[in-house]
């Protein structure tokens, strides 16, 4: 058997902590449930990440940077209209196929407000960052337009909470979404 390498266990803990912290949030996921997911000691995730908060930063990050890739390769040449197609429907797929995507942005944005008061801001500051790059890669394929970028951004999260309330796609409430953007589960 090949052992792997400690980026590749990195990669495995991250993509663990994202299912775990999905389902369960910042302060409902222990490390042993992520370790134990990944098949390492706690001790080992520890030789990885110096604590539960460097983990849930790099899942975090992690979530967002993947959402950004997605929107990127589905713009890719692309502008204007059809580019806000293509990244609509490359989001709506995401989040459809990968529902722990959607489950961890929320995750997210919550303990950013939870960790902020109670007086750290670095984890905010950081997915602030990391978001604003998704915000750059959204809005240059729309001709840098501030309005349009806005108002993508505004049906993208209108969309994650109609997705993460569990609205069924056939109901009345995805009528006014593009047609290519609504969900179907």
């Amino acid at each position: 058997m090949v052992r792997m390498s400690a980026e590749e266990r990195r990669e495995r803990v991250i993509r663990a902590a994202i299912a775990e912290f999905a389902q369960k949030g910042y302060y409902g996921t222990s490390t042993e449930s992520i370790a134990q997911r990944v098949g390492v000691s706690q001790p080992y995730l520890f030789r990885l990440f110096p604590g539960k908060k460097a983990i849930f930063v790099a899942a975090s990050l992690r979530s967002v940077e993947d959402t950004r890739v997605i929107l990127e390769e589905a713009a890719e040449g692309l502008h204007d209209e059809e580019a806000l197609r293509a990244m609509a429907n490359a989001y709506s797929r995401l989040i459809t196929e990968y529902p722990e995507k959607l489950q961890m942005q929320m995750q997210t944005y919550i303990t950013v407000a939870a960790v902020e008061a109670e007086g750290d801001h670095e984890f905010g500051e950081a997915v602030r960052a990391g978001w604003m790059k998704l915000w750059e890669t959204v809005h240059l394929p729309l001709g840098a337009d501030m309005n349009e970028t806005t108002v993508f951004l505004a049906y993208g999260m209108l969309i994650n909470t109609l997705a993460a309330m569990g609205f069924p796609p056939e109901h009345r409430v995805w009528q006014g979404m593009y047609p290519s953007t609504r969900l179907t589960r």
